[in-house]
């Protein structure tokens, strides 16, 4: 199996991405979202990889972040998505965006990325909210070059989200105004944080 690819860029388009690595070119299929993330970048750039084996076919995935490559193992888990499809639905919106989308149940959202009938955007919303939820898919993904939160701001914001949350906000938006907000004001208190994403939200 093979984890992630690390190589410089020989060719790449809006939707493959041929990487050197060691003198072997590999070529894998990519996401709008990850030709925008590794797009006029230098040096070695690093995709991770998910092979999909086929009697007729060996096809590589490559994405930018882990995260993108699960939402598209869980989108291609659905009846009726398939592999085309997930990438279709990956480059219409960001990781953050689509999870988003599924938690608040906007199949409407859903259906506008082409290919996706009304459905299929159901399926998607049934079988995936809770998945995204439990593999902790529903926060807004980390930007390349940012730090992740410490330990101590990793629990303000627990607690602000688990109180926006009951307050009837989405997880994934509060996640998201909740992080921007610690990455603004570090020594923020829980009740600061609170108050400045109720303004956002």
């Amino acid at each position: 199996m093979i984890e992630y690819i690390r190589g410089s860029i020989a060719d790449l388009s809006p939707t493959m991405a041929v990487l050197d690595a060691n003198g072997v070119g590999y070529g894998l299929n990519i996401t709008l979202n990850t030709y925008t993330a590794i797009q006029g970048l230098g040096g070695d750039v690093k995709l991770y990889v998910y092979e999909s084996i086929r009697e007729d076919a060996y096809v590589l995935w490559g994405f930018a972040t882990k995260a993108e490559r699960e939402l598209f193992l869980l989108l291609t888990s659905v009846s009726g998505v398939g592999g085309q499809s997930a990438r279709v639905i990956l480059s219409g919106f960001t990781p953050a965006e689509l999870c988003d989308a599924i938690n608040r149940g906007d199949e409407r959202l859903l259906k506008s990325a082409k290919g996706i009938g009304l459905k299929t955007a159901q399926r998607i919303i049934v079988e995936l909210k809770d998945k995204i939820v439990g593999l902790g898919l529903d926060v807004a993904v980390q930007a390349p070059g940012q730090q992740p939160l410490s330990a101590a701001h990793k629990e303000v914001q627990d607690e602000a989200v688990a109180a926006l949350t009951m307050l009837g906000f989405s997880p994934a938006p509060s996640q998201k105004a909740v992080v921007g907000i610690l990455r603004a004001e570090p020594d923020a208190s829980v009740e600061r944080v609170i108050k400045l994403a109720l303004k956002m939200l």
